[in-house]
């Protein structure tokens, strides 16, 4: 599943010819493997049961989780998921062609090297010219080749014309994705003619692990083109269980969410797929950065000569087709194997350790990272996600504990704590998975389920949740702030309980990551200078309760208009900490602004706001999380009169000449089963339409909190949503994914906020 064969059919091909293709069970195979490896066990043999799923993937090299994940089902596939043809040639042929450009930073100048691969079945030696050309840079270059009979690779080294400026390619948020055409013309013996073209885009990377001042441990962060870039976005699942149905039109559609949600990275997790050439081209193309794990994760994997040999050949086959691509920007060894191994989740005895750990380091380091840093030299290779980085090459390529918070990378998750609390979140180098379930939309269940399937404790909703207690997580984390669901019709109870996971998920994933970004300049304990949020995950392989902010098919769920605001390039971030609220700034803006922040107070009784205040003009660093407000809550609320913490709410915004420069943060002073002066809010909505865009005009009776806009199976999404609003009015606009009409809206168009749920 993760390499490309070629066969030599030269002769066995006739006039008339059939190709038969047996496939063998690939559930049987793993097994099969696995009772054939005698030596010592190589856990686990199974996924825990509530996956509902088959054993012993780690010995087949296929989707690891296409036999069960706590987040999707067991679907072992089998057959050819990608084009079949038959090549016929009497000279040679062309197999591939890669490239990667070369920044000179002595010279200052950029380089292309382009490695072309052919294979040569003329009994003579084959000679020729090839000419390569990038007009928009001014550079041609042609030589001469001879290529001897056989398999013949090709190295070229271009040199990019030094009086033109080379525009770099920078990753969303930060600049331009500037590519350049470029032509390979080979000229060969017998009038044989080979023309290839490609997108050639110029930027570096480096990974940055230094020490830093005032910690223990080291920096983990990196620079495109020199400059320092917070990684902000989320993990890339399979969008399938079945490939083939992931068209050109889904893979835009998921990727264009993650672009238009402000995230700039998404981690292409070990679990599933190297995904297909087209999502690495729609990355280049809209700036998304790319963490490219190897396909290994959650196991352990056997080291035998006929396993590495496989994975030696996968790893150069998918090194040479994807290097080329501006988008990825580190190499991953594999997903959370380091940290298994290491932290025994398997329950390894001490002896065997060893031999575990000499399997670990010959299959990641002494395989798959040799081949890629020979054929990359472009950008790092980090051996596992978690892992300590520096430190873990350091104590022999395995860390002793790689959750340190002082090195590398993090994952956290925790389901019981209280996710308000941001004193519970690890304050890390970069955390690179972390979230919370929610349920997808009625409108998304709807299609594959029926009406004995709509209650939470339906045999449908407990096979469809594969995460262990899942459903009583998320009930018992909503629990911690909000009243739960009270209706006695089932239907409307289970639609509230899947509105109310969406708000729990969403403001979960808002207060850690907003936690993270304020910590990207801060210190605290020798903690801090965290420059990396990814959570988990992004999308979703069917329809079920997930951590995904896209539903399956492509449904924005709360948390992912949340991330439109939390990655939004200027924020002003508000928390408590000792009875003292505080705001920081945070700027991913490359120079340095001023803005006026704005604070105000709102009682959940009213929709005049109580009082608001203004500062003087503030400074914003580039780049940096700046301090810009400091105050005690009981000062705060005492110069508004009448607020306690139960009757009132914060909202602050950033301005400058009046216009607004950022999301409007809010910040709950209280639980809100515990708010005073709630009422039920009656929304109404007037829909029009503007060009191929829709507007809804709402009018609110009362405030409300999470105002929910939905409508149904009508594809788009909204300008924002799942929004307080604690004003009168409010205009939302519409972007319609197919074309729809004003009646068809108006007919499928309902609106929740949190007190319909009472």
């Amino acid at each position: 599943m993760f390499k490309r064969y070629s066969f030599d059919v030269t002769n066995v091909v006739r006039d008339v010819n059939s190709i038969e293709l047996r496939f063998q069970s690939p559930v049987l195979y793993a097994a099969q493997q696995s009772k054939a490896h005698t030596r010592y066990e190589v856990p686990p043999d199974c996924p825990p049961l509530v996956q509902k799923g088959e054993c012993h993937v780690n010995f087949i090299r296929k989707e690891q989780c296409s036999f069960g994940w706590d987040w999707g089902p067991s679907f072992p596939t089998q057959g050819i998921w990608k084009d079949v043809r038959v090549e016929a040639y009497n000279l040679c042929q062309l197999n591939y062609f890669t490239f990667s450009p070369i920044y000179d930073a002595r010279a200052q100048e950029w380089n292309l090297e382009i490695e072309s691969s052919f294979d040569v079945v003329s009994s003579k030696p084959v000679y020729g010219h090839v000419m390569v050309a990038l007009p928009k840079l001014q550079t041609q270059q042609t030589q001469g080749i001879e290529l001897q009979p056989g398999e013949r690779v090709v190295e070229l080294f271009v040199k990019i014309n030094k009086n033109i400026s080379v525009e770099t390619w920078w990753p969303h948020g930060h600049g331009n994705q500037t590519g350049y055409n470029m032509t390979i013309l080979f000229e060969l013996d017998g009038g044989l003619s080979i023309e290839k073209s490609a997108k050639v885009y110029f930027r570096t990377v480096e990974l940055i692990e230094e020490p830093i001042k005032g910690s223990p441990g080291l920096s983990f962060y990196f620079k495109i083109n020199g400059l320092p870039i917070f990684l902000k976005g989320s993990n890339w699942i399979p969008a399938d269980s079945f490939q083939d149905r992931v068209t050109s039109d889904l893979l835009r559609l998921l990727l264009q969410s993650a672009v238009d949600a402000n995230m700039n990275t998404l981690r292409v997790w070990g679990g599933g797929v190297y995904e297909q050439d087209e999502f690495y081209e729609l990355c280049d193309e809209l700036g998304i950065m790319v963490w490219q794990d190897f396909m290994f994760a959650c196991a352990l994997y056997p080291a035998g000569q006929g396993f590495l040999d496989s994975v030696r050949a996968e790893v150069a086959y998918q090194a040479r087709r994807l290097k080329s691509h501006p988008s990825i920007i580190t190499w991953s060894g594999n997903n959370e194997n380091e940290a298994a191994l290491m932290m025994n989740w398997y329950g390894i005895h001490i002896s065997d350790l060893p031999t575990y750990i000499n399997d670990y380091v010959t299959l990641y380091v002494k395989n798959i990272r040799e081949i890629v840093l020979t054929a990359d030299k472009t950008r790092p290779f980090i051996t596992s996600s978690p892992t300590n980085g520096a430190e873990s090459v350091a104590e022999g390529w395995v860390s002793h504990n790689p959750y340190d918070k002082h090195f590398g990378d993090v994952h956290f998750y925790d389901y019981i704590s209280d996710c308000w609390n941001w004193k519970i979140f690890p304050k890390a180098r970069f955390v690179s998975e972390y979230g919370y379930q929610s349920w997808p939309s009625f409108s998304t269940l709807e299609k594959i389920s029926s009406e004995e399937d709509w209650s939470c404790g339906s045999r449908f909703s407990l096979h469809r949740q594969h995460h262990a207690d899942g459903n009583t997580e998320m009930l018992l984390q909503a629990g911690l702030h909000f009243k739960l669901p009270q209706s006695k019709d089932p239907l409307r109870s289970f639609k509230d309980t899947i509105y109310l996971t969406q708000v729990m998920q969403a403001q979960c994933v808002k207060t850690q990551t907003e936690f993270y970004r304020r910590s990207r300049s801060q210190v605290v304990h020798g903690e801090g200078h965290t420059m990396g949020a990814l959570y988990w995950q992004l999308n979703d392989i069917w329809q079920a309760p997930s951590w995904a902010s896209l539903e399956y098919g492509g449904k924005w769920k709360m948390l992912h208009y949340f991330a439109r605001h939390f990655f939004a390039p200027l924020l002003p971030v508000g928390f408590e900490n000792q009875d003292v609220f505080f705001i920081y700034g945070v700027s991913d803006l490359r120079s340095e602004c001023n803005v006026t922040l704005t604070v105000r107070l709102h009682a959940w009784s009213s929709l005049e706001p109580l009082c608001s205040r203004r500062t003087r003009r503030l400074v914003m660093k580039a780049g940096k999380a700046t301090l810009l407000y400091k105050e005690p809550v009981p000062r705060l609320l005492k110069t508004c009169g009448t607020c306690t913490r139960q009757r009132c709410v914060v909202s602050f915004h950033l301005s400058a000449a009046g216009q607004l420069l950022s999301p409007t943060n809010y910040h709950f002073l209280s639980s809100l089963k515990e708010a005073v002066g709630l009422h039920k809010a009656h929304i109404t909505a007037v829909i029009s339409q503007r060009g191929d865009t829709f507007v809804f005009d709402l009018e609110t009776s009362a405030v409300a909190p999470f105002v929910w806009l939905d409508v149904g199976n009508i594809p788009g999404r909204f300008s924002d949503n799942g929004f307080l609003m604690t004003g009168k009015t409010r205009t939302v606009l519409f972007y319609p994914w197919k074309p729809t009409s004003k009646s068809e809206l108006e007919r499928s168009f309902q609106v929740t906020s949190l007190t319909d749920i009472y």
